[in-house]
């Protein structure tokens, strides 16, 4: 776990309506390719007051907050607990990554039990996620006229992440380190671009087709990884969650 801080400015979490039980970095940050320009993506549990939870009235499941603070711009999404804990028990590798992240903006003793229960949320059907995400990402790339590094970028992140799961039950969502095992000679120089470039730029010549055949094939892989996956079909932590939920709850109570 790295502590991590944004550079100077106005924003903090301080002014979040609701108790958080975990903040941290997620995006280009998080996947280590961020441009000079990029934003920072903050994700998040908060735990809403016991009255909005028994009421007629929910509360907010979801706050979302964005903007520029001091020229800094900031995304800022936080669930409350019990809607985490949902996404955790479903095919949701967006939530895994979030709460599984090195880069720790705020942590609780209950973001350390949530981490731990994580491991028995993994099943090998999280493989789809990632295959929906990369082709989502494969089609944006795909339809520009300018095509972006951007999308290129996290088309590779994903499949990688996605196989790399499959085959080990960890979840790594840098693409540095992930190209440690995967060795993809192109993905430095890709890296390098996004770096030094700016959050839209532009690939001035690319090799479109061959792109396309890395991306037929690092896709296949995640398929015969899925296929080969010891992982187990179904979450087995639902019952933690619950206790831990519980337990949250009353604590806010008190």
């Amino acid at each position: 776990m790295t502590p991590f801080s944004l550079p100077p400015s106005s924003f903090s979490l301080s002014a979040h309506p609701h108790s958080l039980l975990f903040v941290t970095i997620s995006g280009a940050h998080r996947f280590g390719f961020p441009s000079l320009d990029s934003d920072y993506d903050l994700r998040g549990v908060h735990v809403l007051p016991i009255d909005d939870v028994l009421g007629l009235q929910p509360g907010e499941e979801t706050v979302e907050k964005s903007g520029f603070y001091d020229g800094l711009e900031i995304d800022l999404v936080t669930h409350d607990i019990k809607k985490f804990m949902g996404l955790m028990l479903k095919k949701n590798g967006n939530v895994l990554e979030q709460l599984l992240s090195p880069l720790v903006m705020h942590t609780t003793p209950e973001h350390d039990e949530l981490k731990a229960i994580a491991a028995d949320c993994i099943t090998k059907h999280h493989a789809h996620h990632y295959l929906g995400f990369a082709a989502t990402q494969w089609k944006l790339f795909q339809k520009e006229d300018a095509p972006r590094v951007k999308p290129l970028l996290y088309v590779y992140r994903v499949l990688l992440t996605g196989i790399h799961l499959m085959r080990t039950g960890e979840v790594e969502a840098n693409l540095v380190r992930l190209n440690e095992t995967a060795k993809l000679t192109y993905i430095p120089e890709l890296i390098d671009r996004k770096l030094n470039g700016t959050e839209k730029g532009t690939l001035d010549q690319v090799d479109l087709s061959f792109h396309e055949r890395e991306y037929e094939r690092l896709r296949a892989e995640l398929e015969q990884a899925f296929e080969n996956s010891r992982l187990p079909e179904r979450p087995s932590g639902a019952e933690a969650l619950d206790d831990l939920l519980v337990r949250v709850r009353r604590k806010t109570e008190a």
